[in-house]
């Protein structure tokens, strides 16, 4: 049996702000934006240099949705960017205005920092160690 994660969805305000954070800030890369409806769109985005999962940016249409914006997970860490070169990106990522909560700190398994998207989801910087 093979399976693997495709898309994750991340509720977002706004298609256009999502898409202009996560394309200009984070460098990830527009894979897909479909209009479904006058409402409704199928955005993708995804890391450079990667052919795993897709973040789908889903936009909140309802109160219950909206409530959820920035906090999928009830504060806690969302989701995890792993990268080759922890310095270069966390230098890149604070010169474009990405605020991080908790600074780096050397760990076993690797390098990590965690950072707060443009809604206040909070993600691990990760460079993690090769053996």
């Amino acid at each position: 049996m093979k399976q693997q994660l495709a898309h994750i969805a991340l509720v977002v305000n706004d298609y256009d702000e999502a898409i202009k954070f996560y394309t200009e800030k984070l460098h990830f890369t527009l894979i897909e934006d479909t209009v479904l409806s006058e409402t409704k769109r199928w955005v993708l985005v995804k890391p450079p240099g990667t052919d795993g999962c897709c973040l789908l940016l889903a936009k909140a249409t309802n109160d219950e949705q909206k409530s959820r914006v920035g906090n999928q997970t009830g504060g806690r860490v969302f989701l995890f960017l792993y990268t080759d070169n922890f310095l270069r990106d966390y230098k890149d990522m604070q010169q474009n205005g990405i605020s991080f909560v908790r600074e780096p700190v050397a760990e076993a398994w690797g390098t990590v920092a965690v950072f707060k998207d443009l809604y206040g989801n909070l993600w691990d910087l990760i460079e993690p160690k090769t053996t």
